[in-house]
């Protein structure tokens, strides 16, 4: 949703988001809060020192929880990571000391104009919001105004000294040239895709051939432990069917909730907006003058919708016709739109509006004053809410009871399941990994009755739709080899899999040195039984319909027309294809496209360039002895979230 219309107690969040995008992930050692994860490890135990300052595991710690916390990268593959994100705090580190050595100064009014730029929200008409509110905002991060304007100053000095070292990057006319004749050339192909299973039934394997591979890889077939199983399943919707709350007690969760239903003076509004934000000056005029040419045709009747749709801006409510998707209150957009909207009637549409974000034409659909909701009007999701709590909370109750009473009673679970109206499942053979009857696969139930043994029973298990489950290892059938039978499938799947694997290199290869030996690809695949195939022009980038990316025919773009081209791997088999001819691309756009091509290479450069600087400075800080990385305390971090 556009930032007009976000609350400006968030204000701070994108101002926190603003920083990351232009610092990159190394800011999170310093924005995020504090965060203790409970572990043996020495929170104050140094991971690496650069100059004079220090990285510990409780600062590595803040970022692989923010990193796990924010979704980036899942918990089981966090440990591989841990060692490149101390790279990262290492290098971050390095750069504000090299920064510093070399004299770089960073003035109060830098900061405010980065935070201005960077979070106009703060700045409403250009004038400060304030230090209360500002330190307001900073404090639901966990972070004072100190703490905030230093680490955006060290950040700052590093964006600066990473600036110069990627100044003087140069891109000649012939680099562009070149850049813009690779997007766009495209080529003709013929190919022929050879397929595995063109060979399944000269590679079907005997039952003889069965055998052998069995006999002579017996050690690896091998059956896991299994349990069967009696479960308990509860589930909290019928319990919830079976609740069925009095109208006293509905109107005195009423009474003494009142302020939960009261309803703020609310409007539901559609605009089209036409932006001037991070546009030239000039399009000021342009905008304006469409936007009153939008508003004459909607006072004369067109369909605000339909122009939402081809004009606004906004992208996130313009599909919608305009409409914002929820109701908006007093405090939740920009003042200018604010006071307008709040004073039209429903139905009525506004003047032209000009606030920070551009022009806006603003329909409002619905207005309601604030009010308190009545118990009749509540009084159905009252009752809704109370029989999900006292369900809620039965189904702890139960969860307690039910697991005390099959630890008593291990071996009729029947019996309790009947005393307190839950499913019984009986699951045979049940095995790590493989879905369970009723409760599907669940890594969380999986843990639960890994550890158990004959009779025990397990702790309850939460399930998709507000149910859970108990467990009772009614037996356990300890691992045991493999026999013949239970794994011809799968012994049948590896040989055919091998087998149409080398037919295909095989085959692929002849065909290749036929059409090579006399440049006809079409010629030798008729005398093999194959089909060849001409796509349609495609270029790097681009798709061939039945066989996929054109990355498979990438050789063909470097080589001359009537080239055979070896054979590729592709998913579905191995290609073996013929350049037909080269089409060059539109040299007439070229002009149009020279400068962000310009750009594009200027920017990879620059990437590759500061890659090498920083590497180039952390050796030397590393000779110099300024950074010392402890790898044991490294080591030390993986291995806790391995085995957390």
């Amino acid at each position: 949703m556009f930032d007009l219309f976000r609350r400006r107690d968030r204000a701070v969040r994108i101002l926190l988001g603003a920083i990351l995008v232009m610092v990159a992930a190394s800011m999170l050692l310093y924005l995020i809060p504090n965060y203790d994860t409970g572990s043996g490890n020495n929170p104050d135990q140094v991971v690496a020192t650069v100059g004079k300052e220090t990285i510990t595991v409780s600062d590595v710690q803040k970022v692989v929880q923010s990193t796990m916390r924010n979704q980036r990268l899942p918990a089981e593959i966090i440990p591989n990571y841990i060692p490149q994100m101390v790279e990262q705090m290492v290098t971050d580190k390095a750069l504000a000391y090299e920064a510093d050595r070399l004299g770089f100064q960073v003035t109060d009014q830098d900061v405010r104009d980065a935070i201005k730029q960077m979070a106009p929200s703060l700045f409403p008409d250009g004038n400060f919001v304030g230090k209360d509110q500002y330190a307001a905002m900073l404090a639901q991060q966990n972070m004072t105004i100190p703490e905030f304007e230093d680490s955006l100053r060290r950040q700052i000095l590093i964006s600066r000294l990473r600036n110069i070292a990627v100044e003087g990057v140069v891109v000649s006319p012939a680099e562009i040239e070149q850049e813009y004749k690779k997007k766009y050339e495209k080529i003709k192909v013929q190919w022929v895709l050879v397929k595995p299973d063109m060979y399944n039934k000269e590679s079907e394997p005997t039952e003889q051939d069965l055998k052998n591979y069995y006999d002579a890889n017996k050690s690896v077939f091998q059956t896991p432990e299994k349990k069967n199983l009696a479960i308990l399943i509860a589930d909290q919707g019928k319990l919830e069917a079976a609740i069925n709350p009095t109208d006293a007690q509905l109107q005195q969760y009423y009474n003494q909730n009142k302020e939960s239903y009261r309803v703020m003076e609310r409007i539901k509004v559609r605009h089209i907006l036409l932006k001037t934000v991070d546009k030239p000056a000039a399009e000021d005029a342009k905008m304006k003058a469409k936007g009153e040419d939008l508003l004459k045709q909607i006072k004369a009747g067109a369909n605000f919708a339909e122009l939402a749709k081809k004009n606004s801006e906004d992208i996130g409510s313009a599909q919608n016709g305009g409409e914002l998707p929820d109701w908006v209150t007093r405090g939740q957009t920009d003042a200018e739109f604010e006071r307008v909207a709040f004073s039209l009637k429903p139905g009525q549409t506004s003047d032209l509006v000009k606030t920070q974000y551009g022009y806006h034409i603003i329909q409002v659909l619905q207005h309601e004053d604030a009010r308190l909701r009545t118990f009749e009007e509540v009084k159905t999701e009252i009752a809704a809410l109370m029989k999900k709590q006292q369900a809620a909370a039965q189904m702890q109750k139960i969860a307690d009871q039910v697991q005390t009473a099959l630890q008593k009673d291990p071996a009729n679970p029947d019996k309790v399941a009947t005393q307190f109206q839950m499913q019984l499942v009986k699951a045979d053979g049940v095995e790590a990994g493989k879905p369970v009857p009723e409760v599907g696969t669940s890594n969380d139930f999986d843990q639960a009755i890994a550890p158990l043994k004959k009779g025990e029973v397990s702790a309850a298990v939460a399930l998709p739709n507000n149910r859970i489950a108990l467990a009772v290892v009614m037996d356990v059938l300890p691992p045991r080899p493999s026999t013949l039978e239970e794994v011809k499938g799968q012994i049948r799947t590896a040989i055919l899999a091998t087998r149409t694997s080398q037919a295909v290199r095989i085959h692929a290869q002849e065909l290749y040195d036929k059409a090579k030996a006399d440049g006809d690809l079409e010629k030798a695949a008729k005398s093999m039984g194959f089909t060849a195939k001409i796509a349609d022009d495609v270029g790097r980038t681009g798709n061939v319909e039945g066989l996929g990316s054109a990355n498979y025919l990438a050789e063909g773009f470097s080589r001359p027309d009537g080239s055979i081209i070896p054979p590729v791997g592709t998913p579905d088999g191995t290609v073996v294809a013929k350049v037909v001819a080269h089409i060059p691309p539109d040299m007439s756009k070229f002009e149009a496209e020279r400068n962000t091509i310009r750009d594009q290479i200027k920017g990879d450069k620059a990437r590759d360039r500061a890659t090498l600087f920083e590497a180039g400075l952390r050796e030397a800080l590393m000779k110099q002895g300024k950074i010392k990385i402890r790898q044991q305390a490294i080591q030390n971090l993986v291995g806790q979230y391995k085995t957390s």
